[in-house]
């Protein structure tokens, strides 16, 4: 028997500075509640993103990775709690999914049922990992969500990895070929895209997999800042071929010096200002209903650096895919704390 738990939001991780109440000063702290569990179907209040945790080092201890992604979702939290919101929106928080045992698949489960009723409110959903195993969860919440049932899933990964491992039991390195099997066993379509795989880092049987799925990816060196304008041409294909999309942001895809708390700290990595416009460009599209951000490991971090990365990549998400900024520039804030 499984012992995964689902934990509610901790208010001593939403903490920071508050300037005042007005909507002027608000940050994301001030903003979260608790998600409300019968709150199917959209919601007549203001917009708002979804968030949910899964805290689990099974599928990056299956990988042979470095473990202490269970603690990544609560050093989000706290990265995010103090980053200025500049629209009017709302921040729901579901909690957590633990998963204190080996029981990788049951946590998955719950996960996906956490992330189908978030899915069901018509917001857009964020889930806070976790290794990249996380993913699965998140996919089995989109195949239960009755909002998207019938709609062209395209998956967007940005990533070191393929993650399309082949292994005996299921992984941070597996969760793509799940998919792609789940997928060919439904008959649905998988429209896979991936942005950043390090060569040095993948195997050949990964490129042929790759190849054989119809993956279309560029490598890291494809995705610096001089290549953007390419980079920005697929993901701008993956946009016009599918109704909705599936983002996964593995932090590993981040240069070392910007995100060292990772289990597999980047050699060479993907810039931020590619990362970030990506995330512009998907989250503007109105078609980003899912979003998961994974291998954060925070005992491994310096100074915070990935997390804070990590966090201004959401709330660019979350602005952008809001689109309710008063000045109509939500997608051009900042998100940075000012002291």
């Amino acid at each position: 028997m499984t012992t995964t738990r689902i934990t509610p939001p901790n208010p001593e991780v939403w903490s920071g500075r508050t300037d005042g109440d007005t909507p002027e000063h608000l940050r994301w702290h001030q903003r979260v509640r608790p998600a409300r569990s019968d709150q199917g179907g959209a919601s007549a209040e203001a917009p708002a993103v979804e968030l949910v945790g899964f805290s689990c080092d099974e599928g990056v201890r299956r990988n042979k990775g470095r473990v202490g992604a269970s603690e990544g979702p609560d050093a989000l939290r706290a990265a995010l709690a103090p980053l200025a919101l500049h629209a009017d929106v709302g921040i729901h928080d579901a909690g957590t999914v633990v998963v204190p045992d080996r029981d990788l698949e049951g946590g998955q489960d719950t996960l996906g049922n956490e992330v189908a009723k978030l899915l069901d409110t018509g917001n857009p959903v964020v889930v806070l990992g976790g290794g990249h195993d996380t993913a699965w969860g998140s996919y089995l919440g989109r195949i239960r969500s009755d909002r998207l049932r019938g709609q062209r899933v395209g998956v967007l990964n940005l990533d070191a990895h393929f993650d399309l491992r082949e292994a005996d039991e299921p992984s941070s390195g597996t969760p793509f070929l799940q998919m792609a099997r789940a997928d060919q066993e439904a008959g649905r379509t998988f429209d896979y895209t991936v942005l950043g795989i390090s060569e040095p880092n993948n195997t050949g049987i990964l490129f042929r997999t790759a190849d054989e799925l119809g993956v279309e990816h560029l490598t890291d060196e494809q995705c610096q800042p001089r290549h953007l304008e390419a980079v920005l041409e697929v993901v701008d294909r993956l946009v016009e071929r599918v109704d909705v999309i599936h983002l996964s942001i593995d932090l590993d895809v981040l240069p070392a010096a910007v995100a060292p708390g990772v289990s597999a700290p980047a050699g060479y990595g993907v810039p931020l200002e590619t990362i970030q416009a990506v995330c512009h460009r998907v989250a503007r599209s109105g078609k980003l209903v899912l979003v998961d951000v994974v291998e954060l490991c925070p005992r491994l971090d310096v100074d915070g650096r990935t997390a804070r990365a990590a966090a201004r990549l959401i709330t660019t998400l979350a602005h952008d895919a809001l689109s309710t900024s008063p000045t109509g520039t939500a997608g051009n804030t900042t998100g940075e704390r000012h002291e």
